[in-house]
């Protein structure tokens, strides 16, 4: 074969390989589009912001015992070992935290055994921020509840319901705890009775509150811990940020601790509005 031969026949394949490249890229192009075409939005694109609503973890924030939640023992630092690394001890109900069903049950969920699913929730926000301010002892009630379904309709299935009191607020506020002289604690939470009719009325995963506790502060016997948790529902306590977010129509993203046999433990949470 002569050398302009050889030269054609290689500029032949090659020229035939890149129109297959060629070919190959539209149609793939063409897939993407399509795909991008047809397929539903993600959920981040269907918000307009995502919002922190996690109080930051530290010795100094209040507590339901009154010592601090969290020690950090640095183990590794930069200048000695080329790295840092803290060892942690916490306090599973400290900060913003999740309460599973086990904390307040013989045989609940564990943390790690709350379903996925049950994480990314419609929020349902309960404002009795107003009555609060009047007495720290309020509680969310049925008729809360009955109002905020007449505004927005019935509750979403698996949703959270979350009381915003303005408690957030308190935190570096002795009146967060709210303990008077005979020890007795005094901050908003919700009632039994509208647990009660949560749990008959709705699928509700999950039940949240600005404050330490689902029960207000002056509760005797944590009857609704020992409503909710006990029906496989579970908790958040300390949630902060409720004034940004709308009072229907939000998610709520749980980023729940995972560690086997979990009575609860602090959360990174966020809402996208």
């Amino acid at each position: 074969m002569c050398d302009i031969c050889v030269i054609n026949s290689v500029k032949e394949r090659m020229l035939s390989r890149r129109d297959l490249f060629k070919a190959s890229a539209a149609v793939g192009a063409a897939a993407t589009l399509g795909g991008m075409a047809t397929a539903p939005a993600a959920m981040a694109a269907g918000h307009g912001g995502v919002f922190d609503m996690t109080h930051k973890l530290s010795p100094e924030f209040p507590t339901f015992f009154g010592v601090p939640g969290i020690s950090m023992e640095q183990q590794f630092n930069f200048a000695e070992h080329g790295f840092n690394l803290m060892n942690l001890s916490i306090n599973e109900h400290t900060a913003t935290h999740v309460d599973a069903p086990l904390h307040f049950s013989a045989d609940g969920n564990s943390v790690d055994e709350i379903p996925v699913s049950d994480l990314v929730v419609p929020l349902c926000v309960i404002d009795i921020a107003a009555k609060s301010a009047e007495n720290a002892d309020a509680q969310v009630t049925p008729d809360d509840l009955k109002a905020w379904i007449a505004a927005h309709g019935a509750i979403p299935d698996r949703a959270c319901i979350a009381m915003h009191s303005g408690w957030a607020g308190k935190t570096a506020s002795p009146d967060y705890v709210g303990n008077d002289a005979d020890g007795v604690k005094h901050f908003p939470g919700f009632h039994v009775e509208a647990t009660q009719m949560l749990l008959e009325e709705t699928t509700a995963a999950a039940m949240a509150v600005d404050t330490l506790s689902l029960d207000h502060g002056p509760s005797p016997d944590f009857a609704t811990h020992y409503a909710w948790l006990p029906a496989g529902r579970y908790g958040i306590e300390n949630l902060a940020g409720l004034d940004q977010v709308p009072a229907a129509g939000a998610t709520l993203v749980v980023g729940a601790p995972n560690h086997v046999g979990g009575t609860g433990g602090p959360a990174r949470i966020f809402a996208m509005v």
